[in-house]
Order: structure tokens, then sequence, then C-alpha cells
């Protein structure tokens, strides 16, 4: 496999998929300017086994909540990439039907439309997330989940060379939780996953793949759906999914995660926030933040249009984008509402 990662042919296509969209940006023009040389030194380097990543630049996101985001220089990104192309499918295959986070075929609008066929055909969910998810990750029992498929101990190699470069990054997002067994010295084990690589969105989805496989298995939860560290159980009565929420406490525990307190069964007929949408099983509704926050963005948007800043099209884009995801949505009125408030400048202003 590992002879396979380090291929001319795999490092051109992993430049190309890391690039897709960002050719315009600084790193991405620099590397692409001296491209054949660059991607030589790195198979170079992964050949060799010399291969070190760079360090991340880090900035915080408000949207939907505050979040530390870790970016890894654009050579490191294309590595992940070259890693990605081989290990992917070893684990796809295995990931269950109703996973929909960073899954070809899947996304969030596949799973929104699952949410609410669940919630046609059962009167009851148990909705609930894991708390500080990605600088929870443990990366002992992450590095053993990928070693039961992955063999070629050069690619566990490079696989702790990248766990290795990410596991300071979220420390100070991670708030100490000591489970059954542990010593004083628990609070050393590397752990957290920098949220923005490739290999941090895969790797989260191997990472729940076993608990995924005893909600549907163990419990024969029929009803299930995943997307990141958010989850959901449909059931025909509540006593069975509080029942199965101390099971999911439990068995969450032994890969060091936990829930956010205060998750209840609910009937669905109450609207199941998920994914900036409110849920029901007949209609969606988007959020009343998600409406604010994006009319406050275009007002703005249209201020730096006026002033030069930004051109006309950037608005043009950013309109259709917003409406291609909100239409999935009974959003009619809130759309028309909006575009009322916000007068877009003509070409000619």
């Amino acid at each position: 496999m590992y002879e396979q990662l380090c291929t001319w042919d795999n490092c051109l296509l992993a430049y190309r998929k890391a690039s897709k969209g960002k050719r315009g940006h600084a790193n991405v023009a620099a590397f692409e300017h001296h491209l054949e040389e660059n991607l030589l030194a790195l198979q170079w380097e992964l050949a060799n086994q010399t291969y070190q990543p760079g360090p991340y630049t880090s900035f915080f996101i408000h949207e939907p909540k505050r979040r530390l985001i870790s970016a890894a220089p654009f050579r490191d990104r294309a590595v992940h990439h070259a890693l990605c192309n081989l290990i992917e499918p070893l684990f796809e295959r295995s990931f269950i039907f109703d996973s929909y986070a960073n899954r070809a075929g899947k996304g969030t609008h596949r799973a929104l439309a699952r949410c609410q066929q669940f919630a046609r055909r059962y009167p009851y969910v148990l909705q609930s997330d894991i708390q500080q998810f990605f600088p929870s990750i443990d990366h002992a029992i992450l590095r053993s989940t990928l070693a039961r498929k992955i063999e070629d101990e050069r690619v566990l190699w490079l696989i702790d060379r990248i766990l290795n470069s990410g596991k300071d990054v979220l420390s100070d997002q991670y708030d100490m939780v000591y489970f059954t067994g542990d010593d004083l010295f628990a609070i050393e084990r590397p752990r957290g996953l920098p949220i923005g690589n490739l290999t941090s969105q895969f790797w989260a989805n191997c990472y729940l793949n076993p608990f995924d496989h005893f909600v549907k298995r163990e419990l024969r939860c029929q009803a299930y759906l995943r997307y990141v560290d958010d989850f959901m159980l449909f059931a025909e009565d509540t006593q069975t999914l509080k029942r199965w929420k101390s099971d999911i406490e439990r068995r969450l525990a032994q890969l060091r995660l936990t829930t956010h307190p205060g998750a209840l069964p609910q009937s669905v007929s109450e609207g199941i926030p998920f994914l900036g949408f409110v849920t029901f099983p007949k209609h969606r509704r988007l959020k009343r933040r998600k409406g604010i926050y994006y009319q406050r963005k275009l007002q703005t948007m249209v201020g730096s249009v006026r002033t030069g800043e930004i051109p006309l099209d950037a608005v043009h884009t950013s309109v259709q984008g917003w409406v291609n995801h909100v239409r999935y949505g009974n959003t009619i009125g809130l759309r028309k509402a909006i575009f009322r408030s916000v007068r877009l400048p003509s070409p000619r202003e």
C-alpha cells in the first residue's frame, strides 16, 4: 500500500484534490508555481520516510458556535489526500448506511431527508451529541481502530506522523474527564484531531464506526443516523429510548467520550433541530438565527460592494449558494423577506 501511496499519479491526484477551488490562494499558487519540483520533493520525502508535517495556522470561527479551526500547510493537505486516497476504500465499506458526514453521496441534505423519513415513521426521538468531540479523540484508541484494517507499517508510520503533528493543537479546548480505571497519568494521554484536516474528518467516522455498529447491532435500533458527532435514535416509545440512553453512555465511555447532559426523549412533533433546520414530520424550517445571520452577512457584503471592496458577482454567488441550501426547507417567505430588506446594487452603481 505504501508504494501506491508514494506514486507520482497518487501524489498528483492528491494535489488536484487539495487545490480544488483554492488555486487563487497564495499558498496554493506558490506550490503550483513550481509544481513538479514540489511534488517530486514531497514524493521523495514520503518514499524515504523523512516527511515531517509543518506547523498549523489556527483561528476561531463563530458560526454556528465558537470553534478553533487549524489549517495545515498546503503541502501537508496534499499528503492528507494522498493518504486518504488509499485508506478510505478500506473503511468505507464497513461504515453504516446512515452515517452522513464527509462521505461521497451523503452530506447534510441527505441526512435531513433521512431524519424526516424517520420522523414520519416513529413518534419519539432521542437526539444527542458528544462533548468536545474532536479535542477528546484518543490517539491510542484511534490508532488501534485504524491498525485493524491497515497492515502496512509504513502507512501506520505516516498516520503517526500526522497524529503527532496535531496532538497539542486543541489541548486548550479540552476539559479533562476521568473514566473508570484511570490513574493520574490519564491527563497525559495524546488526544485531539485538528478541526480542518481532511484526515480528521475521515478519522472521526472511523473512530465512531464501532459505536454506530453497537447501536445498530446490539441495541437493534432500526432508525439511527449520525452526522459527525450529532446522532439520533427513533423509537415507538420513550422507555426504549431511555434504556438506550444509558447503554449509549456506557459504550461511549469505552471510547473516552461523553455526551452533553440533558438529552431526553421527545416527540418528533415538537421539531428536531438538526444541521441548521428544525425538522418536523411534514415540513422543515430554517433555524431563526440562521436567517438573521445571513441577512446581516448579506447587508455587510452589499456595503462592501458599494465601497468597492468586493465585486457584485461575489454577492450573486453567495446568494445563489445560500438559496440552494435553504430551499431544502419551507423558506419561500423567509427568502422574500430577506431580499426585500436588502437592496442589491445594480452593475452600474
